[in-house]
């Protein structure tokens, strides 16, 4: 069962190699960097990333980062279309302190070299679902993230005190048991040095999200939960796991991986039709394709399911393909490698699995409930997203609270946090049990939570789901495996068991979280729902400003 494993393999931490750091970053992503050049200025820095730069979720993002900049736009503004999105849950402090930092962020990020698309001498600003204002600065057309990531990157290499492990599997962060448990860093493998442990005074978990728990998904292959996975076995409050988001637009082409066609096409005025050529999102939201996407999502799906038809269109005839081109060079490079024609052809398209709105617990300066232990970007659940993550506010979260996380551990470095090895010892007897296959698993999983734990989910089907995990669990998570790929099963059966758990819960429709058996959202449930390790039910924890109260348990 997810509950019973605390570490994916048998150890003895003072027997293995021996590293020591200041601060540990695990994670190479928008928000792994920027903790790294926060944490740098007080201490040594590592930071371990499960793969390459291009292996990240930022490298890949399209959209942009929303900062207000437009003089008829405001931080109040900002705030507003994001709550709104949030259906209910965004913790509105939170969602301010973001709005008001983002222009230092994209400010410094201009500093050090990242190169924003200008029109006359301008910034140029881009419009998405769910913004009332232009507000998305970009790079590149729609090459936001790599722009985005090669700078980081370069600042990162440029200071002093930092080391970088690029492909480095972090297994499990070592913990010591109290009140509060404490972290003392993590157990890695890489493929050329093998087992380490890395100890630190403080670690910040920034490993992204969990897109690939679902057959269709956004996400690069390495985005398989490992940092949620792990932070539960380590004692961790994760909060708010039914919230996933879905894209609404992602390349449907059948035996070809779902590329994302970025929300700002939509904003540039692309329509979505179906089969029949209907624009149809009208007749679901007067905010037509630039209803949040959730509801574009979920509108798509109907459509599909009326016209018989396993995808509908992204209509960009209207746009030439010069303007095409120009905006959005990587999507047109894209499609003329399945000789799709933008400029004559309508596009196919589906929705996909696309981020994971909640995640490890976090106060508004990134600490967690361990001593120790800070999260930030997409692995963590800060209150900003609430039920439903408002578009192109997750490189600025990765951002923000990148920043924020790296300057606050400082508070841990001059402190009696252990910096030594401890005797941690994970003693897990081999299994007598008959062993799955790994592939297997990982396909039927992920078929599995695509039909049933996806854009739309029903409450008997989510029990049968919840079944389906506890049988592949007690003949996987049970085993002992010494390679990525064994590890990654059993973090993806870890997160999928949750979301499926999280998902039965909510009794309720609410932001990108649709029960077919529940369709109206409850007031009694504008609450955020926190998950640990051990406990078999979780806690309630009202969103900031609610006048019901403290935690209570459910």
């Amino acid at each position: 069962m997810p509950d019973d494993r605390r570490y994916l393999i048998p150890f003895r931490a003072t027997l293995l190699p021996q590293i020591f750091t200041d601060t540990l970053v695990i994670g190479g992503g928008v928000a792994g960097l920027r903790a790294a050049i926060a944490a740098q200025k007080h201490g040594d820095v590592i930071v371990a990333a499960k793969g390459g730069i291009k292996d990240s979720n930022t490298y890949w993002a399209q959209g942009g980062v929303s900062v207000v900049v437009d003089e008829q736009d405001s931080v109040d503004q900002h705030v507003q279309d994001t709550v709104v999105a949030g259906a209910g849950l965004c913790d509105e402090p939170v969602v301010r302190q973001v709005a008001q930092a983002a222009r230092a962020r994209i400010d410094e990020l201009v500093d050090w070299g990242m190169r924003l698309d200008q029109v006359d001498g301008k910034v140029a600003l881009g419009r998405e679902g769910g913004h009332r204002h232009p507000r998305i600065v970009h790079a590149d057309g729609d090459a936001t993230g790599r722009e985005l990531a090669c700078t980081l990157d370069r600042q990162v290499r440029s200071l002093d005190h930092m080391r970088l492990f690029d492909h480095c599997f972090v297994l499990d962060m070592i913990t010591l048991d109290g009140s509060p448990p404490q972290c003392l860093g993590a157990i890695t493998h890489h493929p050329k040095y093998g087992l380490q442990v890395i100890w630190a005074r403080a670690t910040i978990l920034t490993t992204g999200g969990c897109g690939q728990v679902y057959r269709e998904s956004t996400n690069p292959s390495a985005s398989t939960g490992d940092g949620l996975a792990m932070a539960f076995r380590a004692g961790a409050e994760l909060a708010d796991l039914e919230f996933m988001q879905f894209h609404p637009t992602t390349l449907y082409i059948a035996g070809a991986s779902r590329s994302l066609i970025s929300e700002a096409v939509r904003g540039e005025g692309a329509t979505l039709i179906d089969r029949h050529g209907h624009r149809f999102m009208p007749d679901y939201d007067q905010r037509g394709e630039l209803a949040p996407r959730d509801i574009v999502s979920r509108s798509i799906l109907k459509q599909m399911a009326a016209t018989n038809h396993t995808n509908v269109y992204l209509d960009v005839r209207h746009l030439g393909i010069e303007r095409f081109a120009k905006r959005f060079p990587g999507i047109y490079e894209l499609l003329k490698q399945f000789d799709i024609d933008p400029a004559t052809q309508p596009i196919p398209i589906h929705p996909s699995a696309h981020y994971m709105v909640g995640g490890v617990r976090t106060d508004d300066h990134g600490r967690t409930n361990i001593h120790g232990l800070f999260a930030a970007g997409e692995a963590a659940c800060t209150g900003l997203h609430g039920a439903n993550r408002l578009a192109s506010n997750s490189l600025l979260e990765g951002l923000v609270f990148g920043e924020i996380a790296g300057r606050t551990c400082a508070e841990l470095i001059n402190s009696d946090n252990a910096h030594s090895p401890v005797k941690v010892i994970s003693d897990i007897r081999p299994s007598d049990r008959s062993e799955l296959d790994l592939a297997d698993v990982r396909s039927s999983l992920r078929s599995v939570m695509w039909r049933h734990v996806g854009i739309e989910r029903q409450g008997a089907r989510l029990t049968e789901v919840a079944e389906m995990f506890d049988f592949w669990a007690r003949y996987t998570l049970d085993k002992i495996f010494d390679d990525r790929a064994g590890w990654e099963v059993q973090n993806l059966l870890t997160v999928g068991s949750l979301i499926t758990r999280a998902a039965s819960w909510r009794k309720e429709s609410r932001g990108c979280h649709s029960r077919l058996d529940h369709r109206e959202a409850k007031d009694a449930l504008r609450v955020h729902n926190i998950w640990k390790r051990g406990e078999a039910k979780p806690t309630e924890a009202a969103v900031v400003g609610d006048a019901a109260g403290a935690e209570r348990s459910s």
